[in-house]
């Protein structure tokens, strides 16, 4: 039986792979450490990081729902991924401004 033949990726497939891959290596980078910046050098509460933290997840879910509910609707992907990506990795540098400024 022969193998079927394997067409290569569309470079858009890698470029988004890519940013995917970079911007979740920065995201894992920055979240293990924040409730410690929060508390250490912040001086926010405990109860507090935790009402942050699960505020954040249902907003990021809720966004998720309807930013597929836009696209599927729209049909056009690309705009949706550009604005999620592009505002994920433009918040990044605000948190190393935040430590140095100690806001």
């Amino acid at each position: 039986m022969e193998a079927p033949a394997r067409r290569p990726l569309h470079a858009n497939v890698w470029v988004t792979g890519m940013i995917s891959l970079f911007t979740d290596i920065s995201s894992e980078m920055i979240v293990p450490v924040l409730p410690l910046f929060m508390t250490n050098v912040l001086g926010v509460a405990a109860t507090s990081i935790g009402i942050i933290e699960g505020i954040a997840e249902s907003t990021a879910s809720i966004l998720k729902v309807f930013s597929g509910w836009i696209s599927d609707r729209a049909g056009k992907r690309k705009p949706m991924m550009v604005l999620g990506y592009g505002v994920a990795n433009l918040v990044k540098p605000f948190f190393a401004w935040l430590a140095v400024f100690r806001l």
